[in-house]
């Protein structure tokens, strides 16, 4: 973890310095019905799934664009900056689709804790199932025959 943001960088070529997302992007993306779609955060060196948030065309425009992560807040109904009231940045190292173009994976390096609730992760309080299981319940997926 870094407490400076990384070397700068030119804005991507997928997004429009116009001040809107570049159309080919905003085509493919696949949008829930209130026009989100869900945006996971990533620790970019160690893989660590930090967050998810969601993000609209301007909040992913956003993100490319300033190399900060930027979401859209369903509760309070407006865009919010990580690490802008918190201090605990999200520097943006590489953004991507998945094969659907319904979700977002932002790789980041994280300075502090990524959940609200002050833990470095969102997903560390509530394990459902730890490494792996064994037998016919393992979740391995089955083969056909």
């Amino acid at each position: 973890m870094t407490s400076t943001p990384p070397p700068a960088r030119h804005a991507s070529r997928r997004s429009s310095r116009s001040g809107r997302l570049d159309p080919e992007i905003a085509a493919r993306l696949k949008r829930s019905p209130d026009g989100l779609v869900p945006a996971i955060a990533q620790q970019y060196d160690t893989g660590e799934v930090l967050m998810l948030g969601w993000m609209d065309d301007e909040a992913l425009h956003r993100t490319l664009t300033t190399g900060r992560c930027t979401y859209w807040s369903r509760s309070r109904r407006e865009y919010w900056v990580k690490g802008d009231t918190s201090g605990h940045f999200q520097w943006v190292r590489s953004v991507a689709l998945d094969c659907d173009a319904d979700t977002v994976l932002v790789k980041v390096d994280q300075v502090g804790a990524a959940c609200h609730t002050g833990a470095r992760t969102c997903f560390d309080t509530d394990v459902l199932l730890e490494d792996g299981g064994s037998g016919a319940d393992s979740g391995a997926p089955a083969t056909d025959q």
